[in-house]
């Protein structure tokens, strides 16, 4: 989102990334290319053992905007990350735009999500 951010990094000059694919090759599949460690990444590690794969998607690739929003990665994905990006897009639309200003009553909705929660992940969970 924020690309004039990255203009202080040598990469930015570095000839092997200035093709339209960089380093990669056309179909590679996003799980091959090397994308900013953040809090996606880290749920997505949290959650691999436990999480079907469209789950997954979703936590790995919800703030890749560039991606599954404006198409910018077009080129790299295969026909199994266009699919699954349905799923990440679906998602959006509740992580997103459902934020409020009014905090959410917890007690209201804890047995809810803990039930959600223990029918994926084991009582101890590796982080």
């Amino acid at each position: 989102m924020h690309h004039d951010a990255f203009a202080a990094n040598p990469d930015a000059r570095n000839p092997d990334y200035e093709s339209p694919l960089g380093i990669y090759e056309a179909g590679c599949r996003l799980a091959n290319v090397l994308l900013s460690w953040g809090h996606d990444e880290y749920m997505y590690l949290v959650a691999r053992d436990y999480l079907p794969e469209p789950a997954l998607y979703m936590i790995r690739y919800h703030s890749f905007y560039p991606g599954h929003t404006a198409h910018a990665y077009e080129a790299l994905l295969d026909d199994h990350d266009r699919e699954m990006f349905e799923w990440v897009r679906e998602f959006n639309r509740y992580d997103l735009y459902t934020k409020r200003d009014e905090p959410a009553d917890v007690p209201a909705l804890e047995a809810y999500y803990r039930e959600l929660i223990a029918g994926y992940f084991p009582e101890t969970v590796r982080w």
